[in-house]
């Protein structure tokens, strides 16, 4: 069997692309590695950290963390993200589905100009609506309320249908006739047909819905004046410098759960973008 030659720009070629990875990948992973290494440090100071990394190691941080909240109740604040972000995350799975099945498959009018709007609203930052979102939160009397944090996550959820309208372009129009000769209703036909073959958007959707609130800062921050009401995001702000590990103790332990998540459903992610990016 001969063996492969590779040319001498090739071997050049594929050497500078790993060697600029190589390198990106160190630029992304040494902040990561810093806040992890400070989440171990003794002191807890920023101020004693001397270089990048921290001298002495212990795990008080993690510790105190748990344990230590009279003044910053870690554990509570945890509980808040948590309820926002699972809530959040399941109103806004089943809006953003509806909302880019009901494009997808139905004609209707005004169909094109609804499109074109969304595109448009969506381009603009969502910070710069705050202000007029506090002032309905206001008169709603809706400020200090997680359910507040809830409704506005979810009603925002649909501006982002595209990728799943997508998805749904891709399903076969020959299996949804099928079923309308069968009897079918439309009501049956999303449920018993397309929810099964949506399964890897669905997963893709519920996790995206769930990661913006998890680590959203600046929406809690505005609405969220009680402390026992804050999130994770809100509450590390609070920490001062002396308190620093303990705050990237905070920061690692709230990015682990997300981790684990996109890892275990890489799959899912990977089908339902690559799936939703190109129309068959």
């Amino acid at each position: 069997m001969k063996k492969k030659h590779i040319s001498k720009a090739a071997f050049l070629d594929a050497a500078w692309t790993y060697a600029i990875l190589i390198l990106v990948c160190a630029v992304f992973f040494f902040p990561v590695l810093w806040i992890v290494a400070s989440s171990f440090s003794r002191s807890g100071s920023i101020y004693d950290i001397k270089g990048f990394f921290p001298e002495q190691f212990s795990l008080a941080s993690y510790r105190k963390l748990f344990l230590d909240t009279g003044m910053y109740d870690y554990p509570n604040w945890l509980k808040n993200t948590l309820f926002v972000a699972v809530c959040s995350s399941f109103i806004g799975t089943i809006l953003v589905i509806l909302t880019a099945y009901t494009i997808s498959r139905f004609q209707f009018k005004s169909r094109k100009m609804l499109m074109k709007s969304a595109l448009v609203l969506s381009m603009f930052p969502s910070f710069m609506g705050m202000t007029a979102v506090y002032l309905i939160m206001v008169n709603f009397n809706l400020i200090n309320q997680l359910w507040s944090l809830i409704l506005i996550y979810a009603a925002g959820a649909p501006m982002g249908y595209l990728v799943q309208k997508g998805y749904f372009d891709t399903i076969s129009n020959t299996i949804y006739e099928a079923a309308r000769i069968d009897g079918a209703t439309n009501a049956k036909v999303f449920t018993k047909i397309t929810l099964p073959l949506a399964k890897p958007i669905i997963v893709y959707t519920a996790l995206t819905q769930f990661a913006w609130p998890w680590s959203d800062f600046i929406l809690p921050k505005l609405l969220l004046k009680n402390k026992d009401l804050w999130t994770v995001a809100v509450g590390l702000t609070s920490l001062d410098e002396t308190q620093f590990s303990r705050f990237a103790a905070g920061a690692v332990f709230i990015s682990v759960p997300i981790v684990i998540l996109y890892f275990s459903l890489s799959r899912f992610l990977v089908t339902g973008v690559s799936s939703g990016a190109v129309k068959e």
